[in-house]
This record gives C-alpha cells, structure tokens and sequence, in this order.
C-alpha cells in the first residue's frame, strides 16, 4: 500500500507536465470529507490516504505520497439533485430562495449560477416541488461549498491561513465560550459566578 500524507490545494505551485504525468484517482463527496481512507488510483496502485484530521479533499487536489509520487484526485461522478427554477414562471431569485430554506436545514449545497445541487432525499425534493423547482435526479460530481456545517469545515477553513494545530485549538476555543455564555444567562456577577456557571455550562 502507498501512503500518502499531504494535499497540494488544486495543485497550486505545480508544473502542467507533472500534472499531466501523476496518477488519477476518484473518489465521491462521502470519501473526499474523510481523513482517513483507502482508494486505487488509475495504476492500479493501492493507496492508503492519512491527512489531518478535518482536512477535506476537492476535485483537483493533488496527494503526495510519501515516496513523492503524486495522485491527483477527481471528483466521481455520484447520484445528485440538481435543483433549478422553472423558466416560464420563476427567475433567478427562486434559487437564492431554495438556497436559503435549504441552508437553514444544515444542507450541504453546491451552488452554481444557474442551479443548485444536493444529496438525494425525498423529503427535500419535495419541499423543493412545493416551492415549485425543477429537481431532478442526475450523475454529477458533487462539490458542496465549504461553510459551519460540513464536517471538519471550521478547521479546514483556518487551515487556509494557519497551520492545523492553531486552528484546532480555535475551534475549541469557538466552541467553549458559545456553551459557557449559554450556560451563564445571567447579565450580572459574571465574573463572580464564572467558576459556579462553568460546571453548569459542562453539564448541559
């Protein structure tokens, strides 16, 4: 099994020969969110993939093995809905209108100028048919936007400016003080209650 242990972000900083040269490998959305996986490129070589944890992997992307060699990831065609407004009735504003109820559902979208594109799930495609849609069940690559509610998205999103301990640690950090200002809901004797309300925040 070949291992490999860092990702080149699109290939940023590689020549187009070497590119051209590297090994393929597809992998859908439900792999490209894990950190950890096993897959086969077009050589036929096994690979056994170990990135940082809440790394997330993108179509374009380049994996570095770690004897060099370099396998660049395609995303996998998979079942999708792709969402689009109807031409005679609605307009443009629809989708922004979809993308919103959606969003508010902790749905993982693609968003592309004139359609949307999600997982499969009836009960969403309904309310989309309500909401008068065209949805419409496809093979397409799925890319969904990186945003709070992917999985390891907060830390990946640091990642792009910090390296992936300090975004770790901010993430926790992020996360702790949203429990404990829940957990003190008083807006006096903060600072006196601090150590009682702490527990408190734990607890819940």
């Amino acid at each position: 099994m070949l291992t490999l242990n860092k990702i080149i972000p699109g290939g940023r900083g590689l020549a187009a020969v070497l590119l051209k040269r590297a090994a393929t490998v597809e992998l859908d959305w439900d792999v490209r969110q894990k950190s950890r996986f096993d897959a086969t490129d077009s050589t036929g070589r096994v690979l056994g993939v170990f990135l940082p944890r809440g790394q997330v992997v993108r179509g374009g992307d380049v994996l570095v093995a770690e004897d060099g060699s370099l396998v660049r990831v395609l995303a996998a065609p998979q079942p999708v809905l792709r969402v689009t407004h109807c031409s005679q009735h609605g307009s443009p504003y629809d989708l922004l209108r979809a993308a919103y109820h959606l969003g508010n559902r902790h749905v993982q979208l693609e968003l592309k100028p004139d359609h949307l594109k999600l997982e499969p799930d009836h009960v969403l495609a309904e309310l989309l048919n309500q909401m008068h849609m065209i949805v419409k069940e496809v093979q397409e690559p799925f890319e969904p936007e990186s945003g709070a509610y992917a999985p390891g998205a907060h830390a990946h999103a640091h990642e792009k400016a910090h390296d992936h301990g300090h975004a770790a640690g901010h993430a926790h950090d992020h996360g702790h003080d949203h429990a404990h200002e829940h957990g003190e809901g008083h807006g006096h004797g903060h600072g006196h209650d601090h150590g009682h309300g702490h527990g408190h925040g734990h607890d819940h």
